[in-house]
């Protein structure tokens, strides 16, 4: 994609105070890592975000299915509308960090990095609070509860996330997400699918159960259940192009209850990912077409249930661009990066990007030390996250605010 040019505000001095703000950005951020919560309510990680946020000039308000908080601050006249995301929940899971911060909580971790998330969107909403009387427009600021697995962005949406009172409606919308398999303080970033889509598949073989010494007896579901396996691989590799792909796995196949018992049925559970609906939807169909046809060759049947996870994250080309040649002017060329292939994970910010124009990339917080795609991953136990790369994500996430308010060139902005 050829360079665009954006016309601004001076961009000049944001990073120096990003810096600036780092003792107060990495208070918050160890505050909410001692003190992780899960889901949908995060009643201890609100009260810090609207503790943190007092004294700002927003209008705030609270979610009701979720503790949401949605901030938001009008510049000196009216102008677009510009959204920036945090979410705030942690994963079920213990910490072996060895972090003196390390979780309180007991078989609770933010080892996805939404604390930092949540830590460098109040530094952002400061330095635009900051910076209200040189722009126009409105910035919406959105703490949201349950990214991993409970659809809290969606659940914001249908509490009217999107409706500002008075103004331009929302035009643009823009992300971070940390993580430590990029050098730190790096932005990365591709427009169109980032992230994959992700649901939930589960298929039930029946057959008839007899004793194991005898199987011609029975019905084995178990080698039908491995056939089926086998088939979808072949289904994945045969029936979709390589240059949008996806992927089937089969995480758990669960059968049988004594070593001389053939059961009458066994049951597969993983997972599906796409980059696109029509992906998404083909692979729907032909698993369910495959799983009940080998079942039905052998005798048995077979019942396949998808639970519908997160659709595709993709990006809109302008809108990954800003976020790139924004990253490019206030840390440097060398640390705005564009990524050649998407991520096969997932994120419920795809449904705000459903509705919304707009992008998010990716904050390189590998450690000291470590080397990015070695060092501890996201969701894993171990996971640190380098928090010198926060200054360079609350300047990232602002400039890119005002970049936006202010890019004439972006009609349907």
């Amino acid at each position: 994609m050829g360079e665009t040019r954006w016309v601004t505000d001076d961009l000049t001095g944001l990073l120096d105070d990003a810096r600036a703000l780092q003792t107060d950005t990495i208070s918050l951020r160890r505050a909410l890592h001692r003190q992780p919560e899960v889901g949908l309510r995060l009643p201890q990680t609100q009260r810090r975000v609207l503790d943190s946020l007092a004294g700002l000039p927003l209008r705030v308000r609270t979610g009701t299915a979720l503790d949401s908080v949605v901030a938001v601050l009008d510049g000196a006249r009216p102008g677009r509308t510009v959204l920036l995301r945090g979410d705030m929940d942690a994963l079920l899971m213990p910490e072996d960090s060895g972090l003196e911060f390390a979780s309180a909580t007991p078989d609770v971790m933010h080892a996805c990095g939404h604390d930092t998330h949540v830590a460098m969107l109040v530094g952002a909403a400061r330095l635009l609070s900051a910076r209200r009387e040189r722009f126009a427009g409105r910035v919406v600021f959105m703490f949201q509860p349950g990214e991993e697995g409970q659809f809290g962005a969606r659940y914001m949406l249908e509490e009217g996330l999107l409706d500002v009172d008075g103004g331009e409606p929302v035009s643009g919308a823009y992300a971070l997400h940390i993580g430590t398999w990029y050098p730190s303080g790096t932005v990365n970033v591709r427009p169109g699918p980032l992230l994959a889509s992700s649901d939930v598949l589960q298929i039930t073989v029946r057959g008839a159960g007899a004793h194991a010494s005898a199987p011609h007896r029975g019905l084995d579901p178990i080698p039908v259940a491995c056939e089926i396996v086998q088939a979808i691989q072949t289904m994945v590799t045969r029936r979709f192009s390589v240059f949008e792909p996806v992927v089937v796995s089969v995480a758990q196949i669960i059968a049988g209850t004594a070593d001389n018992v053939i059961p009458a049925e066994a049951r597969m559970v993983g997972t599906i990912r796409a980059l696109s609906e029509t992906s998404r939807l083909a692979v729907h169909e032909q698993l369910t077409r495959l799983a009940e046809g080998v079942a039905a060759a052998h005798g048995a049947s077979a019942e396949v249930d998808i639970d519908p996870g997160y659709p595709p994250t993709v990006n809109d080309p302008d809108a990954a661009e800003l976020l790139r040649s924004t990253a490019a002017e206030i840390l440097g060329a060398e640390s705005a990066i564009a990524l050649d292939d998407p991520i096969m994970g997932s994120e419920d910010w795809s449904y705000v990007l459903q509705r919304v124009p707009g992008a998010m990339a990716f904050l390189g917080a590998c450690p000291p030390g470590e080397q990015p795609g070695v060092a501890p991953s996201n969701h894993s136990n171990k996971v640190v996250f380098d928090e010198a790369a926060m200054p360079a994500g609350i300047a990232t996430l602002t400039a890119a605010a005002l970049r936006h308010l202010a890019a004439p060139s972006l009609d349907r902005f």
